[in-house]
């Protein structure tokens, strides 16, 4: 079967001539997966700019397992992992298929571990509040592949460079989370207030810019010896683990565009990028 699968696959892949490009995209907020504001119109803008791609694969900072798994099912569920929200937010449903040729493709092409084909998650929040702004006609499969928690940030990087094929098989791959995510410390009264972060916020969120921009993979990989204030940035890696799938995916020599650049409640950065 999974021979079957990978000869479909490459077939409705081919070789493109160029490589898609690799984002990151600091999610937020669920509440940004309906409003239209500045994050969310940009997701809109990046989706309308570059090369529709054949297929779309996420790494959600809300999909942490035991072992790493792809989403393999052909029609995956739009999954509400939160509340505390409005109505509104819980009604969206983001009807993307899933692709179960493309699943076993990549399950093939990563040898690091033996990848699970998952029929059971879906769609979480780090995935469909973005790509439903993107590509609005959910007419493009949407895959998740899980983040193993159970390992450390080298294993995570060394896997995603396993991916880095799919990028010229016509595949946005993108790491969904946040560079700098301290739920503990949010500002909840300042969430209106435009660019508010805290000093150490605003700090770590530069260093990680400077990092990204020299191709400092080393230093990303070992955020923890960065300094004091990496340690409030980062106080559980769930959200920071999608930025080292990206920046493994990246090529020193692409082009890289920052874009969200901005703190909001005092803990919490959106800085998003783009490679290539």
């Amino acid at each position: 079967m999974s021979l079957h699968y990978f000869s479909n696959w490459s077939q409705d892949l081919a070789e493109e001539d160029g490589k898609h490009p690799v984002l990151f995209i600091g999610h937020g907020s669920p509440m940004n997966g309906i409003e239209h504001n500045e994050f969310s119109d940009s997701w809109a803008k990046m989706g309308a700019d570059i090369q529709k791609p054949k297929a779309v694969l996420v790494i959600s900072a809300h999909w942490l397992t035991q072992g790493t798994h792809i989403t393999a099912m052909p029609n995956p569920k739009t999954i509400h992992d939160f509340g505390g929200f409005p109505q509104a937010l819980f009604e969206v449903q983001y009807p993307a298929p899933g692709s179960p040729s493309l699943a076993e493709a990549a399950k093939q092409i990563v040898t690091k571990t033996d990848v699970g084909l998952d029929h059971d998650w879906g769609l979480d929040h780090g995935t469909w509040t973005v790509v439903r702004h993107m590509y609005p006609n959910a007419d493009i499969p949407v895959l998740q592949l899980s983040i193993d928690y159970s390992k450390p940030p080298q294993y995570h990087f060394e896997l995603a460079q396993q991916l880095a094929s799919l990028r010229q098989k016509g595949v946005l791959i993108i790491g969904s989370g946040n560079m700098v995510h301290n739920l503990r410390m949010v500002a909840w009264d300042k969430l209106s207030k435009p660019e508010y972060g805290y000093d150490w916020a605003v700090e770590m969120n530069a260093v990680f810019k400077q990092k990204i921009e020299n191709g400092d993979s080393r230093a990303l990989i070992d955020y923890e010896k960065l300094n004091v204030a990496a340690k409030l940035a980062i106080p559980t890696p769930d959200h920071y683990y999608p930025l080292l799938y990206a920046m493994a995916l990246a090529d020193k020599s692409e082009e890289i565009r920052f874009f969200n650049d901005k703190a909001v409640g005092g803990s919490l950065t959106m800085t998003s990028v783009k490679w290539g």
